[in-house]
């Protein structure tokens, strides 16, 4: 996302609750107009979502009604009290939050634990009940904790709120932050570092959600390491490097060999978009977006 405060405010806001251009050399070549778009139907080889609060000033009605018209059959980041709107026009909840207390505060501090086991005990039932299985969480930031700190601090506390995820069929997702330009601190920044706390929690109910921005950003190698850490993983998020915006050619990931390798590993979950459009139209910027990544 953009900045830690601005994610914050906008996840808050969530719990509590260009025009294109054209032909011009600005839309990339892999995209096409918005008249192609309309005329063909997604693939149906992605599960495509999107992040609510990238598009925080849309209200969530007319959201929901523009992504269902894209062919979109879930966003992300939606808290209870949205939920009956999602379920209005057909959309599923492809990552609940709701339970963390903030980016900062998370899992790998004993001090934190009793709140995160109160919050996680009550919304875990309550994402089975609604039919759903993602929630998020994150490890928090390291405030000087080396690396086995927080390891130890994050298994010692997910444990004991683990087996009800496993009674309710819910997987617990810890996004992965870059912690160089937008999370100074945060403790899960690197794959490498999730994955080993997946290993010592030895559950199917807890995997990474893999974000491409963030984890070009701290590590690089994207394709390589999702084709490694793939087990691990059960949600990603897209947008553009440097800067979060639009995916398309003024920025340095090239997103459809991206997602043709995480299909290659038979990924069946969602892929969400989670740039912060640029673009006046923003609405347009999605199925742009939509279409580079629908392969």
């Amino acid at each position: 996302m953009g900045t830690e405060q601005s994610r914050r405010n906008a996840l808050k806001t969530i719990i509590t609750g260009s025009a294109i251009l054209g032909l011009s050399s600005a839309l990339p070549a892999y995209a096409s107009s918005e008249a192609e778009l309309h005329d063909k139907p997604l693939k149906g080889n992605v599960n495509h979502s999107v992040c609510r609060w990238c598009f925080g000033d849309i209200p969530l009605d007319e959201l929901c009604a523009a992504v269902q018209g894209m062919g979109l059959k879930a966003m992300d980041l939606v808290g209870p009290a949205d939920w009956p709107t999602l379920k209005k026009y057909g959309l599923y909840s492809s990552m609940c939050n709701g339970a963390e207390i903030n980016l900062t505060d998370g899992w790998n501090d004993p001090a934190f634990h009793p709140k995160l086991i109160e919050n996680y005990t009550k919304m875990i039932p309550l994402v089975a009940a609604a039919g759903y299985k993602n929630l998020i969480c994150f490890s928090g930031s390291r405030r000087g904790k080396d690396d086995e700190t927080g390891w130890k601090n994050c298994v010692e506390g997910l444990k004991q709120v683990i087996s009800l995820a496993e009674k309710h069929n819910v997987v617990l997702v810890m996004e992965l932050l870059n912690s160089k330009v937008d999370h100074k601190d945060y403790q899960c920044d690197h794959t490498s570092w999730g994955v080993e706390l997946a290993k010592r929690l030895g559950s199917e109910n807890f995997k990474l959600l893999y974000d491409i921005y963030h984890m070009q950003i701290d590590e690089g190698d994207v394709i390589h390491n999702i084709r490694t850490y793939h087990p691990y993983i059960a949600h990603y998020h897209t947008a553009g490097v440097p800067g979060r915006n639009e995916i398309d050619d003024t920025q340095e990931l090239f997103y459809p060999a991206i997602i043709k390798a995480i299909l290659a590993t038979g990924f069946k979950g969602y892929i969400a978009q989670e740039f912060i459009p640029k673009q006046k139209d923003k609405l347009q910027s999605l199925r742009n977006a939509i279409k580079i990544c629908d392969l």
